[in-house]
């Protein structure tokens, strides 16, 4: 296992502005290359307190690549149906260059009514334009004169500029909620894979996961592939005190979520089978069982520890767990002793050690 740190702001501006927010970010992407974390990483979100102080990932990785100088940095993901692929092509072979080769693309459908009504984008069109956009890219980056003809885009012949460092293109990932399809989809074409446990039983998202491996596997696909998964993580030498930090910001996040969602209560799309159940599982959301199943991470390193020992046994040892140690509006002090925290204690306990690149698990 190896880990990484994700950037989720789930807040309102009354709580934190967004320039104190960014350079909060700033300061605890440093402290990650320091403690020799894998990656660090953020979202795409528009218009409320769920995510919406990051619309575009691309400018904040920017600044973090320009602090850092080891540590990968990922989109968690890009929505190409957002974007013209031409534009999101070419920022994210910019950023590349930025970095010195340290991207990692993810690219998500979205599934936020709202953001598709904003966009005036059909929610019925989700799939196709994901699908399109991101094979858009991946041509753009490892192709020259490059003709599209599809179903939402024309144009070229086009070489795009700049090419990217990393050959023959960016490590890609697919995001995956809830969908086993999708996820033997992303094995199958050799992309890497992103999940979030907190929106699937362990059975399903085991069930994803083996039909991903499986899929890569029967392709015949060279090289290791990678999938991320993704845990909020409260951590302090004190039980109680990580316990009620997670009580209240895990609750922050459920109640903006459910607010984000709520247009899933008039809202159906075959595109996004269940989707509708999003708002009776926020309102039914009970922190004790989100614990006691392993969606949340909160305790002593010798908890957290114990946690992700079972993790690594339900889920395989092949996977990169990426923390979000600054949930809500936590104090910058807090989420930085935390993240020293886990590397000190949470990772030697688990068997494994610093490396100057990152932490590398056994």
């Amino acid at each position: 296992m190896d880990f990484g740190v994700n950037f989720f702001p789930v807040l309102p501006p009354e709580r934190k502005s967004a320039a104190d927010y960014y350079q909060e970010v700033l300061s605890l992407s440093v402290l990650a290359e320091e403690l020799g974390f894998e990656h660090v990483q953020t979202i795409e979100h528009y218009g409320s307190a769920y995510g919406g102080y990051c619309p575009d990932p691309v400018t904040l990785l920017t600044a973090i690549a320009g602090v850092t100088d080891r540590i990968r940095i990922a989109t968690g993901a890009v929505v190409p149906a957002f974007t013209h692929p031409l534009k999101l092509a070419g920022k994210l072979a910019m950023l590349d260059n930025l970095s010195g080769g340290r991207l990692d693309v993810g690219f998500g459908r979205a599934f936020l009514p709202d953001e598709f009504d904003w966009f005036e984008v059909p929610m019925g069109e989700s799939r196709a334009r994901f699908d399109e956009g991101v094979e858009v890219c991946r041509r753009l980056w490892t192709e020259e004169k490059v003709e599209w003809k599809g179903q939402f885009h024309n144009f070229g012949p086009v070489t795009l500029l700049p090419r990217p460092v990393q050959k023959p293109c960016m490590p890609l990932f697919v995001a995956s909620a809830t969908s086993p399809d999708s996820c033997a989809a992303a094995g199958r074409k050799g992309y890497h894979l992103q999940v979030v446990p907190s929106v699937t039983s362990r059975e399903q998202l085991q069930e994803m996961l083996a039909g991903y491996r499986e899929s890569w596997a029967d392709a015949g696909h060279t090289g290791r592939h990678r999938i991320q998964i993704k845990y909020t993580c409260y951590l302090d030498e004190d039980r109680e005190q990580a316990l009620e930090a997670a009580r209240l910001f895990e609750q922050n996040y459920i109640d903006l979520m459910t607010d984000a969602v709520e247009a899933w209560g008039s809202t159906r799309s075959d595109q996004y089978p269940g989707y509708e159940q999003f708002i009776e599982k926020a309102r039914t959301y009970q922190f004790d069982a989100s614990l006691a199943a392993n969606k949340v991470l909160a305790g002593t390193p010798e908890d957290v520890a114990a946690q992700l020992a079972d993790i690594r046994e339900w889920f395989g040892d092949d996977l990169t767990v990426s923390l979000q140690f600054n949930s809500g509006w936590m104090p910058l002090e807090q989420s930085t002793r935390a993240m020293h925290l886990f590397a000190d204690r949470v990772v030697p306990a688990l068997g494994g050690g610093r490396s100057p690149q990152h932490l590398l698990m056994v």
